[in-house]
């Protein structure tokens, strides 16, 4: 049997590749239009004007469909392995679940309101999706250990810790630089006064993104484990 044929797999599978192309295809379009620079643009740029923001849009949702499908069911399987082998506490698992739903609303929110339209609720929206994302990841971290030898082997679950540390450390100077970029314009110059912490905040800012769609990549063994079925039932009126 092919490999994504086993399980669930095809589901964080779809979810890295859509993802990665969400960030790639919007950049390239951007900058063979002009619209960004070559080095260390935002992601949020790379979506600003049209046609690449009806793109980044309609793949950001995409990409959150497919986020909320594969938390749904990584939650699914933590709580089969709760109910079995005692090993993770629902409420957790819960938690995580919940963190990984807002982060997914934070995309969705960052792919419909654009920067350059309405920054202040782009802001909030790309606020919300990293700062839960990052939380998202640090308790799936615990869960792994928690769970540890059922579903995950030891380096998957190191591996994981270490996305999460790499994400959880970007995410500080992401949000502080860019709290010192006051330049609006998505043409940046080195002689600008604010270019450095732009510089910090966007490199920063990709490492986090990136370290996402790595972390779901580890979910992909995970997912060849088991499956979901769907059960109907039809009560007739007396």
């Amino acid at each position: 049997m092919l490999w994504f044929k086993q399980g669930l797999c095809f589901l964080p599978a779809c979810l890295v590749t859509w993802s990665s192309c969400t960030f790639i295809v919007s950049y390239l379009i951007a900058l063979f239009r002009e619209d960004v620079d070559v080095i260390f643009p935002y992601i949020s740029d790379t979506g600003a004007n049209p046609p690449e923001s009806c793109i980044f849009g309609l793949m950001t949702f995409i990409s959150a469909c497919l986020g909320t499908s594969t938390m749904y069911v990584r939650y699914k399987y933590v709580e089969k392995l709760g109910q079995d082998l005692l090993v993770v506490n629902p409420k957790l698992n819960k938690a995580a679940l919940w963190l990984g739903m807002l982060a997914c609303l934070g995309m969705c929110i960052v792919a419909t309101f654009q920067e350059t339209i309405i920054p202040i609720v782009h802001d909030i929206g790309a606020f919300l999706f990293f700062l839960t994302g990052v939380l998202y990841l640090i308790l799936q971290c615990v869960i792994s250990k928690k769970a540890y030898p059922y579903g995950s082997t030891l380096g998957v679950c190191r591996a994981r810790v270490f996305i999460a540390v790499l994400a959880s450390l970007a995410f500080f100077p992401t949000i502080i630089c860019a709290g010192f970029v006051k330049q609006t314009e998505l043409h940046r110059h080195p002689d600008d006064k604010d270019y450095p912490f732009h510089v910090a905040s966007a490199v920063c800012e990709w490492i986090v993104a990136f370290s996402f769609v790595c972390f779901f990549l580890t979910y992909i063994d995970d997912f060849k484990l088991f499956t979901l079925r769907v059960t109907t039932e039809y009560e007739e009126e007396s």
